[in-house]
């Protein structure tokens, strides 16, 4: 374990969990702030919001089982099996448990990381203070899911036949994203996510192929997560209004638990791209009581 006292110096180490060892990464000071990873992201992809949360929070990031510095033991696992999110919000408990014991913490998921902090909440309300799930693709809440699913599951068979680059870019038509069409170059990229880049290309394969659909197609315990209203809110970003599986599942889960939609600057990747406005719109949620 390595230990920082400031936003670029984090304490590192790893956390052994069921079946893998989870890296994970610390920083700051106060209590303690979760951010989940959407996609193929790992502990680096909220690295230009750490800056704007840190004087706040003590806030840990990490990378995902199965991703890069957090490796799989599981032998007995089949190569081709699914990533389950409940298992993820069960990873999740157990950082919070090692890093915020007796103290109920503030998670932010985006994304399939946003499914996870929803699987979270379900299973282990006590833990959170407040949980804000930005643009999670629950496909199941929406009023014709079809069509999406279709789309959710042809992008995984396109990965599987062709690849990571051409299933991408289906999922880009598919969404109507048309700033999506070409991978961006990586001198390009916001500059605190460049390190992180190849790691995420390495990631996308397990995003594709384990987690795409099997994500998309849960659905946390409703009823849990409506005695846990005051606890949640659901969001999504302003940019992403035209794109139904990313928007509405958010929308939708606040009209029916009874709690806040909040709308969030920027798009899918609010966080990523434009850090400080999505920093100045997430502080007053995190810090609002529980109703």
């Amino acid at each position: 374990m390595t230990t920082g006292t400031s936003p670029a110096v984090p304490e590192t180490g790893t956390l052994p969990v069921p079946g893998a060892e989870l890296y994970y990464e610390v920083r700051g000071r106060g209590p303690l702030l979760v951010l989940l990873p959407g996609g193929a992201g790992d502990a680096g992809m909220y690295a230009g919001l750490l800056p704007h949360l840190a004087g706040s929070y003590r806030v840990l990031t990490f990378d995902p089982r199965g991703f890069t510095r957090s490796p799989v033991r599981d032998t007995d696992r089949e190569p081709g099996g699914e990533e389950r999110p409940e298992v993820w919000a069960d990873d999740i408990r157990l950082l919070i448990e090692r890093f915020s014991p007796g103290e109920p913490v503030r998670v932010v998921g985006n994304s399939s990381g946003a499914i996870v902090a929803l699987h979270l909440l379900a299973r282990h309300p006590g833990l959170l203070h407040r949980v804000v799930a930005h643009e999670p693709p629950l496909l199941r809440v929406l009023p014709d899911p079809g069509p999406h699913r279709r789309l959710f599951s042809e992008v995984r068979d396109v990965f599987r036949a062709e690849g990571a680059d051409a299933a991408m870019a289906r999922f880009a038509a598919g969404l109507g994203d048309t700033s999506a069409d070409e991978e961006r170059p990586v001198d390009e990229l916001p500059p605190e996510i460049r390190e992180m880049a190849a790691r995420m290309r390495k990631n996308t394969g397990v995003f594709l192929g384990r987690m795409l659909v099997p994500f998309s197609s849960s659905l946390p315990d409703l009823d849990a997560l409506a005695a846990n209203a005051g606890r949640l809110v659901p969001a999504a970003g302003r940019d992403s209004r035209t794109q139904v599986p990313l928007y509405r599942p958010a929308q939708i889960l606040a009209d029916r638990l009874g709690c806040t939609f909040a709308e969030f600057p920027g798009g899918h990747l609010g966080a990523v791209e434009a850090p400080g406005d999505f920093a100045r719109r997430l502080l007053p949620l995190l810090a609002s009581p529980k109703r």
